[in-house]
């Protein structure tokens, strides 16, 4: 089992100059609607070959240190017959797993949800860290609405949550990705999410202090500060990027090693801009300021593919070169001019290079 210090160099690496994180780990109802909805059958075998083309674009590893997986595909085998996992791992890619059971309502408190599943996590950790899994991640969620929501009540119960699952993780040997997502529906200003955010991040913090866990040997993945999608009028790219950094200073503790963002429903484009604008920002930041975006990395090769095998080259194509944008927004060296050009070579050498 890794160390402290082990689990400390695992984060490290995810997070490497210039890489981020793929999230595959969307459950088989969410994945089957995505694939429902370009009239692509979705059977074990079919969600298999999607992520597998995923998987094997070349060049992957220098854009992606990880990927989170879902119970599923952990135990999927190649068209090779490879295990999925060995697939990634065999690249210098880490594989992780998602460990939550999905948000469910919260008693006592109308319209709120916690993240279930710390019954019988120990074993389930085990036995994925036997699979390979070297990290884990757990999503909690929070909604906020006008007549007061998020409550205390529920920040308190996630946060809890979050706690032990990551104390758990650790135990086990697997770097935690703790996931306090602020979600974008409503029509709420972005003043009140960075309000929210910053409640929510604050306790989350001061439950891991609580339960121990070593905040070197962790990621965190939280929402950027964004106006609600409903809201008539959107904060420019500067003004979230500032919103975001400001919160991260004042309630994520520099020990972090990392902080991945989670996409929330952005394009994939505006996704990219936002995380450039965030690390192109003066002042200090002492945490690697990355990417674990699911939808905003896959949406365009999911388009392209359409479950069409003539279609993979071009579908990998599409999703290097989103990844390839991505890693340079973890540099703070994204431009506009990126999203004209396509292919597996690209003339920036250094985004290219092996970390």
């Amino acid at each position: 089992m890794p160390t402290m210090s082990g689990l400390d160099e695992t984060a490290r690496a995810i997070v490497a100059d210039g890489k981020g994180i793929l999230a595959a780990d969307e459950t088989v109802s969410t994945i089957t609607k995505r694939l429902t909805a370009r009239a692509i059958e979705s059977t074990a075998e079919r969600r298999r070959a999607y992520r597998e083309m995923l998987f094997s674009t070349p060049d992957l590893a220098a854009f992606i240190g990880g990927v989170i997986l879902q119970d599923e595909t952990i135990r999927q085998d190649s068209s090779t017959g490879i295990p999925l996992i060995e697939l990634l791992a065999g690249r210098g890619i880490i594989p992780g797993i998602k460990v939550d059971a999905g948000v469910h309502p919260l008693a006592g408190a109308p319209g709120e949800f916690v993240a279930e599943g710390l019954d019988g996590l120990r074993g389930r950790l085990e036995e994925y860290r036997e699979l390979g899994a070297r990290f884990a991640k757990w999503r909690a969620v929070f909604i906020i609405r006008d007549d007061g929501l998020p409550t205390a009540k529920c920040i308190h119960a996630n946060a809890h949550a979050l706690a032990r699952y990551a104390a758990l993780c650790q135990e086990q040997g697997l770097v935690p990705i703790v996931e306090p997502e602020v979600l974008m529906e409503g029509a709420h200003a972005l003043e009140r999410c960075e309000d929210v955010t910053g409640r929510v991040l604050q306790a989350v913090f001061n439950e891991l202090f609580d339960a121990r866990v070593s905040l070197e040997g962790m990621l965190l993945k939280p929402n950027m500060i964004t106006p609600g999608q409903g809201r008539a009028g959107q904060a420019s790219v500067q003004e979230v990027a500032e919103a975001t950094l400001r919160a991260l200073t004042r309630h994520v503790p520099p020990a972090v090693p990392g902080v991945v963002f989670l996409s929330g429903g952005q394009d994939p484009v505006l996704a990219t801009q936002h995380l450039n604008a965030i690390n192109a920002l003066d002042g200090p930041k002492p945490w690697k300021l990355s990417f674990s975006y699911g939808r905003a990395l896959q949406d365009e090769a999911l388009e392209v593919w359409r479950g069409r095998r003539e279609h993979v080259l071009a579908a990998q194509q599409a999703f290097h070169h989103r990844a390839w944008c991505d890693s340079a927004a973890a540099l703070g060296r994204y431009s506009g001019d990126m999203e004209g050009e396509a292919g597996f070579a690209h003339p920036d050498s250094t985004l290219h290079a092996p970390h």
